[in-house]
């Protein structure tokens, strides 16, 4: 005991401090440990030579021919008992300028919301659909290969994730055995107009093993008044409603992975070129496969044969059809860092609508993304760098 002007302390009042003191600084460690926020993204850039661009031949610096470029934070906080708030902001970009690919600052996906051990997770902001979130993983545009000029023709599909969906409430289903489920629904947030511009979709899938199998719906109602037009302005021709349904599947054995996938489109009234009302559809057939050569070198590709029908609004009827196939070898630096070489090819036949005294031939563009061709065909080759962080 310290005896001094009037003050005391005892040595046990003083242990017992320390002791508190170093108990907080220990539960604020372990709350801090229970919390993460993580920065991520994916990096693409290279040289292309596209064929022909609106009847020239064209050299680009490229960004994100083969992948996305992006970048974002993600988080979570334990809140005990099975419980986890998260949260995910992500910004798609253009790496040649520096400038966002569109529509704001994080305009891939940016929500909010909760995980439950149990229950399955529950979020809510601008999300991506059920048609990405099963089908495109199954695709080589998708997470099976990441090969962004291998998206089906016009991305009628959205099979590229090219858009997400705002003002979404979307659920997630926890995995059993094997099996898992969602669905997103998208306000339209625009008053009196519950149903113009909303969007809709739901998805299953299940993996056992090598298998892996899924099946997902979406709809769109497209309103270019509404503020949740990021899907309506996507929609090929502009229509009104927007409907894709699918189902695929893939199957590993050893260094390989071989995939199909099938997805319909109906596109409903659309208004294009003097044609009011028009309905168009699109089935596409894409046969998918990658190959690791060694752990470091591996081979992908795809071929998908897109058969499209257009009718009403004047026309006469039409069957557009396209081929396309994509070729690329990547080669891993590190875990994080790879370079590849990339070909695209597509083909395309048929008007694309008509009238009997009017007509409009269909032209080539590879996913969507390089703009039209002159002629029926173009042929694209990329060479390039990624790095994941």
């Amino acid at each position: 005991m310290y005896t001094g002007k009037g003050i005391i302390v005892k040595k046990t009042t003083l242990s017992k401090t320390l002791i508190a003191f170093a108990a907080l600084g220990a539960f604020s460690v372990a709350a801090h440990a229970q919390s993460s926020v993580t920065l991520y993204g994916s990096l693409d850039a290279g040289l292309a030579y596209v064929n022909n661009i609106g009847g020239h031949s064209t050299w680009l610096q490229s960004s994100s021919l083969l992948s996305n470029t992006y970048f974002g934070l993600k988080g979570e906080e334990d809140l005990g008992g099975g419980l986890k708030a998260i949260f995910k902001l992500e910004s798609g970009f253009d790496l040649s300028n520096g400038g966002f690919s569109d529509d704001g600052m994080f305009n891939r996906q940016a929500y909010v919301g909760i995980a439950s051990r149990d229950f399955g997770t529950l979020t809510l902001g601008r999300q991506y659909d059920s048609v990405v979130d099963y089908l495109s993983p199954l695709a080589l545009a998708g997470q099976a290969g990441d090969v962004n000029v291998a998206a089906h023709p016009l991305n009628n599909d959205n099979i590229g994730a090219q858009y997400s969906i705002k003002n979404a409430v979307k659920y997630e289903s926890v995995n059993y055995s094997g099996f898992h489920f969602g669905g997103l629904y998208g306000f339209s947030n625009q008053p009196g107009q519950f149903a113009n511009g909303r969007a809709w979709s739901v998805g299953a899938g299940y993996s056992m093993g090598p298998l892996k199998l899924a099946a997902a719906y979406d709809q769109t109602n497209s309103d270019t008044n509404s503020v949740n037009n990021s899907a309506a302005a996507t929609v090929p021709f502009g229509g009104n409603v927007k409907r894709t349904f699918g189902v695929g599947g893939n199957y590993t054995f050893g260094p390989a992975t071989a995939g199909v996938l099938w997805t319909r489109t109906r596109i409903q009234g659309a208004t294009v070129a003097g044609f009011d009302g028009m309905d168009a559809r699109f089935d596409n057939i894409e046969v998918n496969g990658t190959y690791s050569l060694t752990p470091s070198l591996a081979l992908v590709g795809e071929y998908t044969y897109t058969y499209g029908k257009t009718t009403g609004g004047g026309t006469d009827g039409s069957s557009p059809k396209w081929h396309s196939a994509t070729l690329a070898v990547d080669y891993s630096l590190s875990k994080r860092t790879d370079v590849y070489v990339a070909g695209a090819y597509q083909h395309a036949s048929g008007d694309i609508y008509n009238n009997g005294s009017y007509s409009v031939a269909n032209t080539a563009n590879i996913a969507g993304l390089l703009g039209n061709s002159s002629t029926q065909s173009q042929v694209a080759a990329t060479i390039g760098m990624r790095h994941r962080f």
